[in-house]
């Protein structure tokens, strides 16, 4: 159940400039200088926070000798900060895209393996389209993608969920899966070897992704063997420092062939005779649950899916008001509060009185 209260000062009392104040602690984890950056003097800053904290009866940032650092409810309120304050950025873009014509931005990011294939040919499909879009792509891991569409910083991510608590909030299009196949150089001394063992892949020099899934899969076939884990490691997700690493030694790394067929095909690179049996988690497309997409994203998506009329929704952007309000609505906020029972000993403020709470974090 929502308490009445907290409904009230959301739906009538919460103001931008309390969202702003709560994504600038999130980056900054100290009163003044969030205060600075969201243009409040730091007693102005610690009355936005007693009115949040009073309001939803929760504490959500804890005193620090230096600093200030969010309780696990002024986590949650951050990262919903920042999403409404992102979709308050995508309304605008809408608007500007109405008055201007079709066009706008869109920010997407990718795993690497689709990076260099299915996107090129989705932006190449998206510019006969509509080459006014302008399109920001970045290609990183999985998880730090995915906690950067739920805070509203990119619309599209084409990778993987791994995190069950994320997959609440995400909707997830699955796409394809990847096999894993062991590459080097070309004149590698392995490549003659049709007796190449797992033993010796324990002493090879590898070129890694940072440690997630996969990594552990590669290091559970070792340890499944008995066999020490590599140490040589280099990780990188960067494909052409990998492409540097292996033409200058004799560097092992396991990749989907397909990313590098080009280099296959022209003889640069090779695929050692061991069947290694990895296989990467399956990749999708991943969107915010419940999300309008501006005109300019639902391109892009339709893109990435192959084909379809273009972006879904009306012809007519909405207006900012309608857009953030209808938002608004939706990010329960009221989960702080409903989530556990709040223990009035954890904080020091009472509760009753907000001003006590203001005084508190000056």
């Amino acid at each position: 159940m929502r308490d009445s209260s907290s409904t009230r000062f959301i739906r009538f009392h919460l103001k931008i400039r309390h969202l702003v104040l709560l994504v600038e602690l999130g980056r900054h984890a100290s009163i003044l200088h969030a205060a600075e950056a969201a243009g409040l003097t730091q007693p102005g800053a610690s009355k936005l926070i007693g009115e949040l904290e009073h309001a939803l009866g929760v504490p959500l940032f804890e005193r620090l000798p230096r600093g200030v650092a969010p309780t696990w409810y002024g986590k949650v309120l951050i990262r919903r900060a920042s999403a409404a304050l992102a979709e308050m950025d995508a309304a605008h873009q809408e608007i500007v895209q109405g008055q201007a014509g079709f066009g706008g931005r869109v920010c997407i990011g990718s795993v690497l393996s689709p990076a260099s294939s299915l996107v090129p040919r989705a932006l190449q499909l998206l510019k006969e389209r509509n080459p006014r879009i302008q399109v920001a792509v970045s290609v990183d891991g999985s998880n730090t993608m995915v906690e950067q569409l739920r805070a509203g910083e990119l619309d599209i991510v084409i990778g993987r969920i791994h995190d069950p608590a994320a997959g609440v909030e995400l909707d997830f299009e699955p796409l394809a899966d990847e096999a894993r196949s062991l590459v080097v150089r070309a004149g590698h001394p392995w490549l003659e070897r049709r007796d190449l063992q797992l033993d010796d892949l324990a002493g090879a020099a590898w070129i890694l992704p940072p440690p997630g899934r996969l990594r552990d899969r590669l290091m559970a076939l070792f340890i499944a063997r008995g066999l020490p884990q590599p140490a040589d490691i280099i990780e990188t997700l960067s494909l052409p420092l990998v492409m540097r690493l292996l033409a200058q030694g004799e560097r092992v790394v396991a990749l989907p062939p397909g990313l590098v067929q080009a280099e296959l095909e022209a003889g640069t690179l090779a695929v050692l005779p061991f069947e290694l049996g990895l296989r990467g988690d399956v990749y999708g497309i991943v969107t915010r649950k419940r999300h309008q997409l501006s005109p300019s994203a639902g391109a892009m998506l339709a893109a990435l899916r192959g084909g379809g009329p273009g972006a879904p929704g009306p012809a007519f952007p909405p207006t900012l008001t309608n857009t953030v309000l209808a938002y608004l609505r939706r990010i329960s906020l009221w989960e702080i509060a409903a989530a556990r029972p709040y223990d009035p000993r954890q904080d020091s403020c009472d509760k009753t009185r907000s001003e006590t709470c203001t005084n508190a974090w000056r």
